[in-house]
């Protein structure tokens, strides 16, 4: 399923094919350097980078005898060589190659998420600019609260996702290290030299000290990362899921001419999309989980992180990049009901307004305490009626306007004031400057 959506240049990054490759480059760039050394004969670095090359299958082939990925690779690219091919890996463990080259993937595949997390930001943008000043309810707990706009809801995610941003950035930065310091880190066998060249031409830093392997609490920073970028998502998902229920309807995703939503009821539109990132969500939770247990490994290194990343490098960036696109897509295709809004808006008969009277009571010269007991007893009434349906003609304000406890202490205008659904909407514009959408 995700396979058909996710960008190919995501899932390319993790082939083995493409792993192959950046390990070749990772062994000549440090032949490159060793010649410079003169530890490598002079002219055969060249020499070499133009007959070295693998076969992805005979790779795998030699390593169902010898279980050992690196060797079999060496060995492939060895027949290719020749008898130079000693000159190859010198002085070199295979976590240089292998942890440097999951580096150089984690990066790449990092700089396609933030491309895709822009283009959700500019998803967002769009439409929290075109609601701007469209009203609907507030619900805290679930339940209506306040008025507020859609275009605020959106400018809320839209400033999430600018921190998501910010958070992937840094770790990708965190995780573009690479280390070829030998088997525990000493450069017993090789010149520090060889890991500053290679890791500059690879797009790396170069650890500042390392075992075996690059620490891995830089890779659970990035899967952590990974991980609460899906959370904004879910989030996401979940606001549309809600507003898509029937007895809301105030928003829902795209249903495309043809598209069936059950089997046995010919009537549904479902929010399978946003179901879908939601339970996707899950995963990558799991997948930072696992990497954070990964960072305790015994002494130099063990390999016990090693088979779990295998399948969270590839898994979570391309579920994470197929997120994306999911969540960007239906932002942009999104329907948006403001018709329905108004009704819901309506529907509790202006209890939504109920603190402007209370602070007009307030403001009267009543106790707050005593305010609140006046305010929430005609509520009450109106909760109950309007949740029966009966009634229809009687509102929170006729109930306010009726109240002997109230006569005289506010005036028609504060009234009209305290019931006007466009105070709500006063500070919108400062609000969407504050977050850069002005």
């Amino acid at each position: 399923m995700i396979a058909r959506y996710t960008r190919p240049e995501m899932g390319a990054i993790w082939t083995d094919e493409s792993r192959f490759n950046i390990w070749l480059e990772i062994e000549l760039l440090a032949t490159e350097q060793q010649e410079k050394l003169g530890i490598v004969p002079s002219g055969l670095s060249e020499s070499i980078r133009k007959k070295a090359k693998f076969d992805t299958q005979r790779v795998l082939e030699i390593e169902e005898e010898t279980k050992h990925d690196v060797i079999a690779f060496l060995t492939n690219v060895a027949e290719h060589v020749g008898p130079d091919s000693r000159y190859v890996h010198l002085g070199m463990t295979s976590s240089d190659v292998v942890d440097t080259a999951f580096s150089v993937q984690c990066k790449l595949s990092g700089e396609l998420l933030l491309k895709g997390i822009d283009a959700l930001i500019a998803a967002l943008a769009k439409r929290a600019k075109e609601h701007k000043h469209t009203p609907c309810i507030g619900r805290t707990h679930g339940i209506h609260a306040e008025p507020t706009t859609f275009g605020l809801k959106l400018a809320v995610l839209y400033s999430e996702m600018l921190r998501a941003r910010d958070r992937m950035d840094r770790a990708v930065d965190t995780i573009s290290v690479g280390k070829i310091s030998g088997a525990v880190g000493t450069f017993e066998h090789i010149d520090p030299s060889v890991e500053e060249y290679v890791c500059k031409h690879m797009g790396l830093q170069a650890a500042a000290v390392s075992t075996q392997i690059v620490q891995r609490d830089r890779h659970a920073e990035f899967f952590s990362a990974i991980a609460l970028v899906g959370s904004s998502l879910e989030k996401i998902a979940v606001e549309i899921r809600h507003l898509q229920r029937t007895e809301v309807r105030e928003a829902e995703e795209f249903f495309s001419k043809g598209q069936k939503g059950s089997s046995a009821m010919p009537h549904k539109r479902n929010p399978i999309t946003m179901e879908r990132v939601t339970g996707l969500a899950r995963l990558l939770r799991g997948y930072a989980m696992t990497a954070m247990e990964n960072v305790a490994l015994w002494h130099e290194r063990d390999i016990s992180h090693s088979s779990t990343e295998r399948v969270i490098g590839p898994d979570a960036t391309i579920i994470l990049d197929y997120m994306l696109a999911l969540v960007t897509k239906t932002i942009d295709t999104m329907y948006v009901y403001p018709a329905a809004m108004e009704r819901n808006l309506q529907l509790t008969r202006g209890l939504v307004f109920s603190q402007p009277v209370l602070l007009a009571l307030a403001k009267s010269g009543l106790t707050r305490e005593d305010s609140y007991k006046i305010v929430q007893r005609n509520a009450m009434k109106v909760w109950e009626l309007a949740a029966e349906g009966k009634d229809p003609h009687i509102t929170f304000r006729s109930l306010i306007e009726a109240d002997a406890d109230i006569a005289g202490r506010i005036t028609p205008n504060q009234l009209d004031e305290a019931f006007d659904p466009k105070a709500a909407m006063k500070n919108i514009d400062l609000i969407f400057k504050r977050v850069g959408l002005a």
